[in-house]
């Protein structure tokens, strides 16, 4: 069933995995699968930005790096197939030239249609984790997968599905767990480190009160929305990324049925984050361009914020047919 991963491998001596310019949890564990998946080959993962501190408890994130390297002979793009979020990439010209020479497959698992411009193979499944196609992957090609690989395919499910509880998680979701600890992943070991590198000093624990404050309701209350402008950003975000911090919050709310965080840039870009209780977040980023899930989705466009935010109230209120 998934012959072309096995087929375009093959051949392969070093491979360059990528990670989009958003890590998570799941693009972190997929890439971090792959490397140990694939220990015959020289893998180099690659990320255009630093993984976060708060994904730190991943063993193995220190070996991402985002120095391209140009002697790969081949490319694996994880957890995106969408070309907003791979920006970094088209818009160095030597990145971009090796996405158009090199072999590439895309590994994806959002719902959003592809619009990549550069050639490419690839196997894309509307799942709830890219981890999740990837053990469907590995274990229909008989890829061995060991203790190690195990666990970074297991907290890669965990994440994409807030462990196992968002409503894309299925019966597979579950299975795929299980059988992977039978390959020796330790969840006890592993939630331990989640927790200690969870933690938050009482700089963000104020910081989190102060982005409480600032959230605005809309639509009755339907809508809730919170801005994060640049100086937070630089602030904030390497010690703990603030849509974290809030969306889950936000989305708890009595009445709320969409939550977003907007992220604002001194360049006139703007990412919004999107979380709802009714399957609408896809829909909703798809109005500004980007995709994802029904219950989880982004977007990114260069709109000016007071824009953005009536656009976004107007979308909504047609989405949960006020």
């Amino acid at each position: 069933m998934y012959n072309s991963f096995s087929d375009f491998i093959k051949d392969k001596q070093h491979i360059c995995v990528i990670q989009a310019e958003n890590p998570d949890g799941d693009s972190l564990g997929s890439a971090l699968a792959l490397e140990q998946a694939l220990a015959d080959k020289k893998v180099t993962l690659y990320c255009p930005v630093d993984i976060p501190k708060y994904m730190r408890y991943f063993d193995g994130w220190g070996r991402v790096t985002n120095e391209f390297p140009y002697k790969a002979d081949a490319l694996i793009i994880v957890d995106t197939a969408s070309t907003i979020l791979l920006s970094k990439l088209l818009d160095d010209a030597a990145i971009r030239n090796c996405l158009y020479q090199l072999p590439t497959f895309v590994i994806d698992h959002h719902e959003t249609a592809p619009d990549l411009e550069f050639p490419y193979e690839s196997i894309i499944e509307p799942l709830s984790s890219c981890c999740g196609l990837l053990y469907k992957i590995f274990k229909d090609q008989n890829i061995a997968i060991d203790a190690k690989c195990a666990e970074h395919l297991v907290y890669g499910i965990l994440s994409d599905t807030l462990g196992l509880t968002t409503a894309s998680t299925t019966a597979a979701d579950f299975r795929a767990c299980a059988d992977l600890l039978d390959d020796g992943a330790n969840i006890a070991e592993m939630e331990e480190r989640r927790r200690e590198f969870s933690k938050k000093s009482a700089r963000i624990l104020d910081y989190k009160a102060d982005l409480i404050k600032r959230v605005e309701y809309h639509l009755d209350g339907k809508l809730a929305t919170v801005h994060i402008p640049f100086e937070d950003i630089q602030e904030f975000s390497d010690e703990y990324n603030p849509n974290v911090l809030i969306l889950e919050e936000l989305r708890l709310v009595e009445g709320v049925e969409i939550a977003v965080a907007i992220k604002t840039y001194p360049d006139g870009k703007l990412t919004g984050k999107i979380r709802s209780s009714t399957p609408v977040a896809d829909q909703l980023a798809g109005y500004f361009g980007g995709g994802g899930h029904p219950y989880a989705a982004g977007f990114r466009i260069y709109e000016n914020y007071e824009d953005t935010l009536r656009e976004l109230v107007g979308a909504s209120m047609k989405l949960i047919e006020l």
